[in-house]
């Protein structure tokens, strides 16, 4: 496989010059409802790419074929980036299997913008939309890329005469293979697929995954989202969305129900389909579906909600338990990415994309396709040990963070396409430079983030502190390390003052502060013990336990929140990532969405400072 010519996410394009790019993805429009027959994750790749193409400073135009007369001649879907319908058939929705004697009136529609608009590259998504490429490239000597998202020969494979394309296929692609400047694998079993089945040169080759966007999907609020979605907080939930398709194997979820321990009461979550309602008529596969549910015993635990639109997919990633995708056949596979990055653990069937991006044991599980024996005992094992729940979850976060952003993906795609262009990179920021920007962008994604899901739980939590002192009480606050010396910041700025200048003091006790306490106590016992031992010792009814952990899985934390539980003391948490074991026995608790501990410490502070000024605001009439 061809190396990039530079480090990924260095600035691309030659000097002053960004790339002007043909998107083209005849089928799979940016501008789709999710969950259909053909709409799926080709339709979420290309707006993503094309999104975050234009905020590199590219311009993207995305060519797909126009499927409804009401549809504009042209859509800005982001700065820098149009959607163009292109007239090619009825303006109505078809199959994307009986699109391809379309083409040619597709092509002629792409060459006209072409000559216009003078592109320096063309990246075509599917085979269809790779012949049209390289039908610009003959004819006007646009340079393309290629992601075919799906090969034929493997989908013939795994469907057999279930496959609706024509045998056709099979030489077009290999003529793209041939002709394309740059092929993108999705994952290293597409790559050994294109090598091995069409002979790609590898030095045409680059692996560039798919991705989740961080300002679409975080974790944290599984209440919150149970409670919109009408699920009971004590419920186990299997979760399984996406395209309604023989191929995904959402029957091989409800068999697996089925065979779940009777004593394990668990409900799966079904969403996908042609209309936001479960409708047979409309999404045949529904129907097949219910029948096998009824077959299994399990219809009245198997819940189908239909579509749902993009922004109303996390509340259902957040309030699961577990998420399961086992397609006997899958390129890719989004889903997962999104799940893990909602703090969700994974069960995936061991094929193609999802064998790459689930690590086995480690952010979730791989079971064989097709097989409910084996991925009832992984759903077992996940729903009966909450624990191992929260570590699959946390490592799966940081997971997706590190390899599957589509800020990465875009970064990698845009180095690619650039050298295929000719053009020599612009001079990239010094390492130390490059360094120092990166972590101002991280925090202030990171803040955008958490401006959206802490603002409410900012001010429950001080509602909560003020509620305490009010009624007489005070607060005990503890934390390890970074997080020691926030909670002792807490108590200074409490026992001190913050912004108003004459309020009394308020009873704030770190208690990390205490350092022979501390000290005798871990030497003599052990170190888990030495905060849940002073919270029995200080602690009284109507008190407070603020514990403070980016990761919530600080053994000290847990046990003194666990204390104050038991104490019948009220409890309050600054995370993040998940939100760990400390999540769960918090009365309050605000979850950073980040796996990165850095930028969830510099979120703690923000939210320290904000919760001071509110409870100082609340007490000051008091004083």
């Amino acid at each position: 496989m061809k190396p990039l010519p530079f480090e990924a996410g260095a600035a691309v394009g030659a000097p002053g010059s960004p790339l002007r790019i043909a998107m083209i993805s005849e089928h799979a429009s940016p501008l789709a409802p999710l969950g259909g027959r053909d709409s799926g994750g080709q339709n979420v790749y290309v707006a993503q790419v094309a999104r975050h193409l234009g905020r590199l400073g590219h311009r993207v135009d995305v060519f797909t074929r126009r499927d409804s007369p009401t549809l504009p001649r042209v859509v800005e879907l982001a700065d820098g980036v149009r959607v163009i319908p292109v007239d090619a058939g009825p303006p109505a929705p078809l199959a994307k299997e009986s699109l391809l004697p379309l083409m040619p009136a597709f092509t002629r529609v792409v060459a006209a913008h072409a000559v216009r608009e003078r592109y320096d590259l063309a990246h075509a998504n599917f085979f269809m939309s790779g012949l049209v490429a390289a039908e610009l490239k003959r004819e006007l000597g646009v340079p393309f890329a290629v992601t075919f998202h799906a090969l034929g020969k493997v989908r013939r494979q795994h469907q057999g005469q279930a496959d609706g394309f024509p045998d056709e296929r099979f030489a077009i692609e290999e003529r793209i293979v041939r002709e394309a400047d740059v092929i993108v694998a999705e994952c290293p079993q597409d790559e050994l697929d294109l090598m091995t089945l069409y002979s790609a040169d590898p030095e045409k080759l680059v692996m560039v995954p798919c991705g989740f966007d961080p300002g679409e999907f975080w974790p944290g609020g599984r209440a919150e989202a149970r409670a919109a979605l009408g699920l009971g907080d004590g419920d186990r939930v299997i979760l399984q969305l996406g395209r309604m398709v023989p191929r995904k194997g959402v029957d091989n979820v409800v068999r697996a129900l089925a065979r779940l321990p009777g004593d394990m009461r668990a409900r799966l979550v079904v969403v996908g389909g042609e209309s936001r309602r479960p409708d047979p008529a409309l999404t045949p596969e529904i129907g097949r579906l219910m029948a096998v549910a009824r077959d299994e015993g399990v219809a009245d635990r198997v819940t189908f909600v239909g579509s749902r639109a993009r922004g109303e997919l996390r509340d259902y990633y957040v309030a699961a338990d577990v998420f399961v995708s086992t397609p006997w056949y899958e390129p890719f596979g989004i889903t997962p990415l999104e799940a893990m990055a909602c703090g969700v653990p994974v069960i995936g069937a061991n094929v193609g994309g999802i064998a790459h991006t689930v690590a086995h044991g480690e952010t979730g599980y791989l079971v064989p396709p097709n097989d409910p024996d084996a991925l009832a005992e992984k759903l077992a094992l996940v729903l009966s040990q909450p624990r191992l729940a929260r570590r699959l979850a946390q490592l799966g976060l940081q997971r997706v963070h590190a390899m599957f952003t589509w800020e990465k993906v875009a970064a990698r795609l845009a180095v690619a396409f650039t050298a295929a262009t000719g053009r020599r990179p612009a001079a990239a920021p010094t390492a130390a430079v490059a360094t120092v920007d990166r972590g101002f962008d991280d925090l202030l994604a990171v803040l955008s983030r958490a401006k959206t899901c802490l603002r409410d739980d900012i001010v429950r939590a001080a509602d909560l502190v003020s509620a305490a002192f009010a009624r007489g009480g005070k607060v005990l606050v503890c934390g390890n390390g970074g997080s020691a010396t926030d909670a002792q910041h807490f108590a200074a700025e409490l026992v001190g003052r913050f912004l108003a200048p004459d309020r009394a003091a308020l009873p704030v006790i770190a208690l990390n502060a205490d350092t022979a306490v501390l000290t005798a106590w871990a030497n003599d016992v052990g170190y888990a013990d030495v905060f849940a031992r002073q919270v029995r010792a200080y602690g009284r009814p109507g008190d407070v336990v603020f514990g403070i952990s980016t990761s919530g899985r600080s053994a000290n934390v847990v046990a003194a929140l666990k204390a104050a539980r038991d104490c019948g003391l009220h409890t309050f948490a600054l995370l993040g990532g998940t939100g760990g074991e400390a999540g769960d026995l918090a009365d309050c608790a605000l979850i950073v969405p980040s796996p990165d501990t850095q930028r969830i410490q510099e979120v703690h502070t923000l939210a320290l400072h904000l919760i001071c000024e509110l409870v100082e605001a609340r007490v000051t009439p008091l004083s």
